[in-house]
Order: C-alpha cells, then sequence, then structure tokens
C-alpha cells in the first residue's frame, strides 16, 4: 500500500529526497503510450489536481505511475495502492503509511497528515479510488486546501469531483500497440509472436486494445497459435455478455475477456481462482492451503492448481522480505469474488480466511519472544493488508466480536513493537466497544489499548482503559488481566514522573508474572521500566543489575526488541557514570535494532540520548544535528518526551550546553538542518556517526568562566 516512485529511466533526474527505488516492476514493458505520458506529464504541471479515468485493464495505474516518476517534485512522488483498502475510515492512516510518515500520536491522523506534508513540495498518486471515492474526494479536497505544496494524481474508474479536477481520460491502446504489447508479454513466456500476423492484429482488435484483456489473452499462447487463440476467443465472445445494457461496451468487453480465461481454466482452476479473492493482499501458499481446500479441492493438489493460475496469468509471484507471496490483480480478484458468491460459499471462506489470520497472529505472538523475532515482524509486515481483513471480519457482528477483541489484542507487538502505535488504536477502539460476550479477550483489549495510547502520549484515555481493565478483572479474578492492567498503569506513572508509584505497581506486576509462570518481551519490558524508575531515583546500581539481566535473557532467547530498551536504560547508566565510550556503544546497538522494527519510540529515545553523549566527547555541532533530527522524529510519536521532567533532562542538558558553546544563531541553524532529515537519514547519520568520530573543534565559548561550566556540567552528567 505504500511507496515512493522513481523514474530510473530518466537519466540525470532526482524527484527528491522522498522517491528512492525503482519503478515498479509492471512498468518495465510500458508498451505504446509515449504520447499519454508526455500529455499526462504536462498536465501535472498545470494543474493540481488530475485525475486518470478509463476502463478497468486500460493501464491507468501504469501511466500514473511512470508520469508521477517523470514529474515528482522535490519532495518526491509517492503512490498510494487503494485496492486493497476496503474501510474508509482507514484512508488516512493509509496515506501517512504510504508516505513513510508513521504516527503514533492520538492526534486524528488527517490533522497529522496534513502538519506533515506543510511546506513540503510533493505529488501523492491515490491508485484505485474508486470504491472509496466519496472518502478520497473529501480527504484530496482538504489536503489541497491546506497544503500548497502538494500535488494529486489520482487513478481510478470515475471522476473524484473535487473542484479544480483536470480530467486525463485515457483510451485502449491503438491496434499496433496492443500487437506490440501481445508480442512483447509472449515473449515473457518464451513463445516468439510476430505482431504483424493479422491473427494477432485480429486479437488485438477484439479485445479493443485493453491492456489487461491482452495480457490474460498472452497468457494462452504457450498452448495455442494465434489463429487457434482467435477462434476460441470468437467463441468466447458468442457466449459471454458482460454487464449490463448501461455498461460501457469497452467495460462489457474486459468482463468478457477475463470470463474467456475463466472459462478456458478447468473446474479446478475455476473453483480456486474464485477462493483465492477471500485474500485482502498478498498470500503464501499454506495460508492458500488452508483457507481454499475442502469441498472438491485437496490441500495437496492446491499448489498444481496455483501453478496453472500463475502460468495463465491469473496469479502472480513476488519475492519478499517474508518469502513467496501470490497476488491477484483487483479487477481479476474482483471476477473471483463474483464466482464466490454465486456459489454460495462466500461467508465460509471468510470463516476460514479468519481463522487462519486469528491462528497467524497467535502464532507470531508466541515467536515474537525467540530468534525468530525478525522474521516475525517481517511477516506481519506482509501479512497487514489479510489481517485488517480478518480484523473487520470480527467486527461486523456480535458473534465475531471476541475473535475482534483478542486478534487486536495479541497484536500488541505489531501496534508496540512495529511503529503501528496509531492504527493499532484505531483497531483497539473499535474492539472494545463491541460486546463479544468473552470477558478475556475485551480485558486483553483494554490492557493493550491503555498500553497503545500511554506509548502516544495520550494519558487520559490510557488512564480510563486501564482503570476499567483492572477493574472489571478483580471482579472476574482474572489474574493475568491483573497482571497486565498493574503493569500498564506502572509505566503510566513512569512517563508521568511518579516514581514511587510506578516502581510499586511495577514491582507488583513483576511478581503476578512471576506467578504466573510468564516469560516473554512483555515481561521483560516490565523490568526495564523497573530499571528505569530505579535510575531516575538515582539507584543506577540496581538499574544496571536489573537490564544486565533482561539482556542475558534476551540473548539466551533471541529477543532483539526488549534488549534495545535495556541497553537503553545501561547507555543512561554509563552516561551518568561518564562512559561515554561505553554509552556510545550501547546506543549504537539499541538504536539499530529499534530502527530495525520500525519502533520509533525507541529510534528516537536513542537519537536523543546520543545526542547529549555527542555533545559530551566535544562535537556541538553534531549534537545539535542530532537534537534536531529528534525533534522531527517526537511528531510522529506523541506528545515530546511525554512531557516527562526526568526524560527530559537529557535533552534539557544537551541543549543547554551546545547553546552555549555554538551561540544561539548557529545552534539554531544545526537544529533545522537535523529536522530536514527524513527518519531515515537521520538514523543513518547518528550511526554512521557513531562509527566513524570525526571531532570538530569547538568554538570559543561564549562568556567569561563557560568552558570550565560546561565542561564540568557534562563531566558530572549533570
Amino acid at each position: 500500500m505504500r511507496g515512493p516512485i522513481h523514474d530510473s529511466t530518466s537519466a540525470g533526474r532526482s524527484p527528491g529526497s522522498g522517491a528512492a527505488g525503482n519503478l515498479p516492476a509492471e512498468l518495465d514493458a510500458f508498451v505504446g503510450r509515449a504520447a499519454e505520458l508526455d500529455a499526462l506529464a504536462r498536465a501535472l504541471g498545470a494543474a493540481r489536481l488530475v485525475t486518470v479515468t478509463g476502463v478497468g485493464g486500460v493501464g491507468k495505474s501504469r501511466l500514473a505511475a511512470r508520469a508521477a516518476a517523470r514529474s515528482a517534485p522535490p519532495d518526491g512522488a509517492w503512490r498510494v495502492e487503494l485496492a486493497p483498502l476496503r474501510d474508509p475510515e482507514f484512508l488516512d492512516h493509509a496515506v501517512l503509511e504510504a508516505l513513510g510518515l508513521a504516527d503514533a500520536t492520538a492526534r486524528p491522523p488527517r490533522e497529522t497528515l496534513i502538519g506533515r506534508l506543510a511546506g513540503r513540495r510533493l505529488l501523492l498518486v491515490l491508485d484505485g479510488f474508486e470504491h472509496l471515492a466519496d472518502a478520497c474526494a473529501d480527504l484530496v479536497a482538504e489536503l489541497l486546501r491546506r497544503t500548497p505544496g502538494l500535488t494529486v494524481l489520482a487513478a481510478g474508474r470515475r471522476p473524484l469531483g473535487v473542484a479544480g479536477e483536470r480530467l486525463f481520460r485515457l483510451a485502449p491502446l491503438a491496434e499496433e500497440d496492443a500487437a506490440e504489447l501481445l508480442a512483447a508479454r509472449a515473449a515473457q513466456l518464451d513463445v516468439a509472436v510476430d505482431g504483424a500476423d493479422p491473427a494477432v492484429r485480429e486479437v488485438c482488435r477484439r479485445l479493443d486494445g485493453i491492456p489487461l484483456a491482452i495480457e490474460l489473452a498472452a497468457g494462452r499462447l504457450r498452448a495455442l497459435s494465434p489463429a487457434r487463440l482467435l477462434e476460441r476467443l470468437d467463441d468466447r465472445f458468442r457466449l459471454l455478455t458482460g454487464g449490463g445494457r448501461d455498461a460501457l461496451p469497452r467495460h462489457r468487453t474486459l468482463r468478457t475477456a477475463i470470463g474467456w480465461s475463466h472459462e478456458l481454466c478447468t473446474p479446478g482452476e475455476r473453483l480456486l481462482w474464485a477462493r483465492l479473492s477471500v485474500f485482502a493482499g498478498p498470500f503464501d501458499l499454506e495460508a492458500a492451503e488452508y483457507v481454499c481446500s475442502g469441498d472438491g479441492l485437496l490441500a495437496d493438489d492446491v499448489l498444481d492448481v496455483l501453478t496453472e493460475l500463475l502460468a495463465q496469468s491469473v496469479v502472480s509471484r513476488e519475492e519478499t522480505a517474508a518469502g513467496v507471496r501470490y497476488r491477484m490483480l483487483d479487477t481479476v480478484r474482483a471476477y473471483g469474488a463474483h464466482w464466490l458468491a454465486a456459489t454460495g460459499d462466500a461467508e465460509r471462506l471468510r470463516r476460514r480466511h479468519r481463522d487462519w489470520y486469528v491462528g497467524l497472529a497467535t502464532w507470531c505472538e508466541l515467536e515474537w519472544f525467540s530468534p525468530r523475532q525478525r522474521e516475525v515482524a517481517a511477516r506481519i509486515e506482509a501479512e497487514l493488508p489479510n489481517l485488517r481483513g480478518a480484523l473487520e471480519y470480527c467486527m461486523t457482528g456480535p458473534d465475531e466480536a471476541h475473535l475482534g477483541q483478542y486478534l487486536a489484542g495479541c497484536l500488541w507487538f505489531c501496534w508496540a513493537g512495529c511503529g503501528r502505535l496509531s492504527e493499532g488504536r484505531h483497531w483497539l477502539g473499535r474492539a472494545v466497544g463491541l460486546d463479544g460476550g468473552h470477558e478475556q479477550s475485551r480485558l486483553r483489549a483494554l490492557a493493550t489499548l491503555g498500553y497503545v495510547a500511554i506509548l502516544q502520549g495520550d494519558t487520559v484515555p490510557a488512564l480510563a482503559a486501564l482503570r476499567e481493565c483492572r477493574e472489571s478483572a478483580e471482579r472476574s479474578a482474572s489474574a493475568a488481566a491483573l497482571a497486565y492492567a498493574e503493569h500498564r498503569a506502572g509505566c503510566l506513572a513512569l512517563i508521568t514522573d511518579d516514581m514511587e508509584r510506578a516502581e510499586g505497581l511495577l514491582r507488583s506486576a513483576l511478581a503476578r508474572y512471576q506467578e504466573l509462570g510468564e516469560l516473554n518481551s512483555t515481561v521483560l519490558m516490565g523490568q526495564v521500566e523497573l530499571a528505569m524508575a530505579r535510575a531516575f531515583q538515582g539507584d543506577l546500581p540496581e538499574a544496571v543489575r536489573l537490564c544486565e539481566d533482561v539482556r542475558r535473557v534476551c540473548d539466551d532467547h533471541g529477543e532483539r526488541w526488549t534488549r534495545a530498551y535495556a541497553l537503553y536504560v545501561l547507555a543512561y547508566a554509563a552516561w551518568r557514570e561518564r562512559d561515554l565510550s561505553r554509552a556510545r556503544a550501547l546506543l549504537v546497538d539499541c538504536l539499530g535494532s529499534a530502527h530495525g522494527f520500525r519502533d520509533l519510540l525507541g529510534s528516537v529515545l536513542a537519537v536523543e540520548l546520543l545526542a547529549l553523549v555527542t555533545v559530551g566527547e566535544g562535537d556541538a555541532v553534531e549534537a545539535a544535528v542530532l537534537q534536531g533530527a529528534a525533534a522531527g522524529m517526537w511528531p510522529s510519536v506523541g506528545l515530546r518526551l511525554f512531557g516527562s521532567a526526568h526524560y527530559n533532562a537529557p535533552h534539557e542538558l544537551c541543549e543547554a550546553t551546545a547553546r552555549e558553546l555554538l551561540g544561539d544563531e548557529r545552534y539554531e541553524e544545526c537544529v533545522r538542518q537535523g529536522a530536514g532529515l527524513g527518519r531515515e537519514a537521520a538514523v543513518s547519520r547518528a550511526l554512521r556517526g557513531s562509527r566513524v568520530r570525526a571531532v570538530r573543534a569547538l568554538p570559543t565559548p561564549r562568556g567569561p568562566g563557560a568552558a570550565r561550566r560546561i565542561g564540568s556540567r557534562v563531566r558530572n552528567g549533570e
């Protein structure tokens, strides 16, 4: 659903810092659209909202992506793939995610998005919006009104209907271009086709030059000659008439073309095609075997049938960080969904889909506390569209509500550990508002909701959720829920500077965990938070002992996420003990792990403390740049350092020291430089600076005795 667009074919052109990477693979064979591409690029230069419209399969997405890459402004061109999204309430979240502006705060995502886009010159591509047209129109209208540097390129089957919209109607390919496309796609299948062959030209004419229909036809050229393909195509046109009388002729042709491909499938292939439509995004073989098997299709046969669908271009295969995945084009999936509904089997398939992803989430939660933690993070990232689909299904009625509560709570490690606090808050808020009739599931969701709100710095809702959780846990004598409630309440006390209360609650929660026999990332995080409370109260030896114990257990179990927070506390203690080299080494390890998990809070805390270590090493310029980088990251986390005096003390000391060494003007200049770095660049700079410390000469401190005062403060860790 997310990604920058970069035109690697445009020599010497960079779309800006926000748009790194390569073109999507689907653009590699961009045939017959040079004139349209030039015209669309000109339209983007003349209007702030351009909408590419046309029949499904005509190539709107490809043209929009290529034009965006060519026309990208300084801050880049970013594509939001909306086809998998079904909930219009999640639209703003999806755009934030696609822009790489992950936000964990409690602010409305619309306001966050507007705030983050202010002052930037950026092109936003909304691809496949038609099923969310009203929500998209509302979002685009407000964004264009409040962010003057934004340009929007939309691609869909209908206009958005927003004032100032310039329509760009994309026609099918001309016969010659269509024949070239058919030959190119056949060549990818190792089939030689002459674009000048009259049979090839006639196939393209019958398919009205619609690229998707042509590509589906090309998939049959491994088995059929162009002449034979033309005969079969003619038969299918007589048999199939897609759409109603008011449907566009080309729309009916596309549906007929897909239906023709469907008719050429075996019964088993048609059955799997229909059942695969239940997946909201990419899926793996094991999921397909479980969800789609039964009632006419054995699990052992799914791979063979799937292989045939791959050969026919109904399904595509892709390599991801989570392994091999399969996907269907949205138009093809929609056609399969139509046939699935016609079989009366859709509800059963949705339940099987839900069961698989509830089971997957349960397995991932268990494996989170293991050497496979990074694999789990990658797997969850790849499965998000389907997990969202399962959550949405679970929240559609009272019979499923308890499973929605369970699933939203079970995914705590995704929300808190993988940088998705805002999305977690969305699902958890919906889940706890349902009456599922299962107290334990709701208690788990309540405790997780409180935790997510704490990490967002949103203390009032957090307190309300945790109070309700604790009261309900006491009534139902739920030892686990009571431990969770006490733990999270202790975390809340910690960030609100009530150290004695934090210590008492955390010690009580840890004792309850021990009675329950629990040992996992949650328990170890409670121990890290207790160590932080002790450190803030001046007991560094106890804080170090607690965190060294956490590090040992994490190393024994291969756990990296909680370990990063333990390293942060150890680095804080090392800084207080004036061991700057040890503090730096610990923070580098901490930042690398936190950033690897997309944990925004862990990352920004590490950068803040690295800035203080850096000024202690004598590099006030780099310290100020790092403070600026951290300032640029905090808005995506929540309240800056939670408003806590204890958490904020290192930041204030670093700022005061750097200001006195550099002067206000130079300090602010360095902070602005750091604030202009994106998250990736900020983390890379922090880690790069830690590998090679080229300490700069300090400027002359301002005022009599300044050098002595500052040096004394830093040495004493004040």
